[in-house]
């Protein structure tokens, strides 16, 4: 498996590996890591490389943010490319976006026209201009391309934008939203069944693990009249686990909820007379 060699992304993926039991030691960090734990090499790479390693069969799988997967395909688009997208992950959530300086009146993409446009990203950004019959020049900068407006290198970037903070210490806005990006975990075109078996694993764990990331296990106390409006509230992933108390007429309800809807519940259950809601993590649901 490839991963970016360091950043966020590399975080955000040694800790999905930890997460599902995969742990890779990089406390004395190397170009290639074993997991003593399961059958899995981790590369460390650039970003960039990581598709056209894995397309080129050098590594099973990678994880990488959407819009490389996209930037490195032939017409620009996830769906061009040779690559399976095998499962997004749900972290590295950002976007590909045209920014300009914040004195300019920018008012659609139109305004681009004849323009230069300062980018490490330009088959998406060519694909996204054709598609709006806008011709503007693009100028490929490998790094600090939010630089390039006030270096008088051009009158407009495209690039990553996660929360913003980075354009407007440069003096730029955001004007256009063009490509929404997370991280996703590729493979290859094909696989021997022995790798895919192996796949299908890490899928099944990374799926249990988003699952468990997004909900809540309660705990309360209620009275026995209760019960049936607690079940209505509460009907968890099967149906709430209720247990008598040593105090007659009541009760422990057990359940897992969608953490989304933590504060309405609790609100619904002590309306009713629930008493000592606990609320706790969860650290893994297998389905």
């Amino acid at each position: 498996m490839a991963i970016q060699a360091k950043g966020r992304l590399n975080e955000d993926s040694v800790a999905l590996l930890r997460d599902i039991g995969i742990r890779i030691d990089d406390s004395k960090r190397k170009f290639l890591a074993q997991a003593p734990d399961f059958p899995l090499e981790v590369l460390y790479l650039r970003d960039d490389d990581i598709p056209q390693v894995v397309a080129a069969g050098t590594a099973d799988l990678g994880i990488v943010g959407l819009n490389e997967v996209a930037e490195h395909s032939p017409d620009g688009t996830p769906e061009g490319s040779s690559l399976q997208i095998v499962r997004q992950l749900g972290f590295g959530e950002c976007r590909l976006s045209l920014a300009v300086p914040k004195s300019e009146d920018c008012d659609g993409p139109a305004w681009f026209s004849g323009k230069r446009i300062a980018t490490s990203y330009p088959n998406i950004l060519r694909r996204y201009l054709a598609d709006h019959q806008v011709e503007a020049i693009i100028e490929v900068i490998a790094g600090s391309v939010e630089v390039a407006p006030a270096a008088g290198i051009a009158d407009a970037i495209f690039d990553i934008v996660s929360s913003g903070g980075t354009l407007i210490s440069n003096g730029l806005k955001e004007v256009e939203r063009v490509f929404p990006s997370e991280a996703v975990l590729i493979a290859g075109a094909s696989m021997t069944a022995e790798k895919q078996s192996l796949l299908n694993e890490i899928l099944f764990r990374i799926d249990s693990a988003v699952v468990s990331s997004k909900k809540k296990y309660l705990v309360m106390n209620l009275p026995e009249s209760a019960i049936d409006e607690a079940v209505v509230i509460l009907p968890a992933m099967r149906s709430p686990t209720i247990m008598p108390l040593a105090a007659k007429g009541w009760y422990a309800m057990h359940a897992v909820i969608e953490e989304s809807l933590l504060w309405q519940k609790v609100r619904q259950l002590k309306a009713i007379g629930a008493e000592g809601i606990l609320v706790l993590s969860i650290d893994k649901i297998i389905p």
